[in-house]
């Protein structure tokens, strides 16, 4: 028994994909991002799951996950989105990926490099129609960006792109404006370079509006299943992929008053039982649930409480407990008839499902489970 052990369903992965694809319209291809390793979910064991699930492109943001997947997929598309440093962008000419620019300079620095290089990379070019990042806010300065890139020797165009920055909003009033801003400067691309890509969907905005599928959808957290509304992965037909699990190392009585943890922040309200779990912040579980969360044993909700520790937590089992030292404990995934969501310790944190999984530390092993 791992003091704590993540088990991904590669097979969730798979269907999440060809669900994802089932929605989408136009003849769209799906990208399945696998970037910061995959969402905490394992870049390599995940994209390859994607792929037969239906996915096409994979895509990262930086270089050295570009060359991870390079190096075990000889034959993947790949597509980074990121920034890039010159050594960097070495790193992702010669990984064979295809890679955004947003400036003029950038452009000609990745021409540079790949003359150099003897390659003819595929650029997309990026477009900011809102989300206030990379790419030009101008639509002639986007245009004229694009065709720098088509008229260039060393380069090839292969894309327009945005991003959204609201698509997991109830109000989607934000997206309607940056689709339609992006809707008229790709109509302008395609008239001029035949053949591009167009692409702007996450996972949001795939699920809730066929209008952005454009020739491609990006989608990130969907393919491990976790809600990209940050609700209910099963409202969207998504699986989680992914479970924590750690188990009971200790159990101990609690006398009234007694405490649990630095700073004493809980203490025994009555006669209870204690259990110490080996796995805290230095695995991922966050300080902030402190007080603040729940934990599966024996298929029951059992609170944490006092302050989570680097390496330990610690669960009131309640006053007539019959969990012994060595039994089962799930943060994340299902036991018994319950079950703890990512969605459900964001919540709690007040933060986002996508940061709850990423922030699950490399000391947590990664168990893969391969489909039937």
């Amino acid at each position: 028994m791992r003091r704590a052990e993540a088990t991904i369903d590669l097979g969730s992965v798979e269907r999440n994909v060809a669900r994802l694809r089932s929605a989408l319209t136009g003849g769209a291809r799906l990208c399945a991002v696998v970037k910061a390793d995959g969402y905490g979910h394992g870049a390599v064991p995940c994209a390859r799951a994607a792929l037969r699930g239906g996915a096409e492109v994979l895509g990262v943001a930086a270089s050295a996950e570009a060359a991870e997947l390079r190096a075990a997929l000889p034959d993947a598309t790949l597509l980074t989105m990121g920034a890039l440093s010159a050594d960097e962008l070495d790193e992702v000419l010669e990984a064979g990926s295809e890679l955004a620019v947003w400036r003029e300079g950038f452009r000609a620095l990745v021409a540079d490099r790949a003359s150099a290089l003897g390659l003819s990379p595929r650029v997309h070019v990026k477009y900011d129609t809102g989300m206030g990042r990379l790419g030009e806010r101008d639509p002639e300065a986007v245009l004229a960006l694009c065709a720098a890139v088509a008229a260039d020797p060393s380069l090839e165009l292969a894309g327009i792109w945005t991003h959204f920055a609201t698509a997991d909003e109830d109000d989607d009033s934000y997206l309607r404006e940056q689709l339609a801003a992006f809707q008229e400067v790709a109509a302008l691309a395609r008239e001029r370079h035949p053949g591009i890509v167009v692409h702007a969907a996450n996972s949001a905005a795939t699920l809730r509006n066929p209008a952005a599928h454009f020739d491609m959808v990006r989608c990130g957290v969907a393919v491990y299943g976790l809600d990209p509304f940050g609700r209910d992965p099963a409202e969207q037909a998504l699986e989680p992929a992914l479970e924590l699990r750690s188990y009971v190392a200790d159990v101990k009585a609690f006398e009234p008053g007694a405490s649990a943890g630095y700073g004493r922040t809980w203490r025994a309200p009555s006669a209870t039982w204690v259990g110490v779990l080996p796995i805290g912040y230095g695995d991922g579980v966050r300080r902030g649930l402190s007080n603040n969360a729940e934990v599966l044993i024996y298929g029951t909700p059992r609170p944490l409480v006092g302050t989570v520790s680097m390496d330990n937590i610690t669960v009131d089992l309640g006053a007539e407990s019959e969990v012994a030292a060595g039994a089962p404990a799930v943060l994340i995934g299902a036991q018994g008839g319950e079950r703890i969501l990512a969605e459900d310790l964001a919540r709690a944190l007040d933060t986002i499902n996508y940061e709850i999984t990423c922030g699950i530390s490399p000391r947590v092993p990664r168990v893969y489970r391969e489909p039937a």
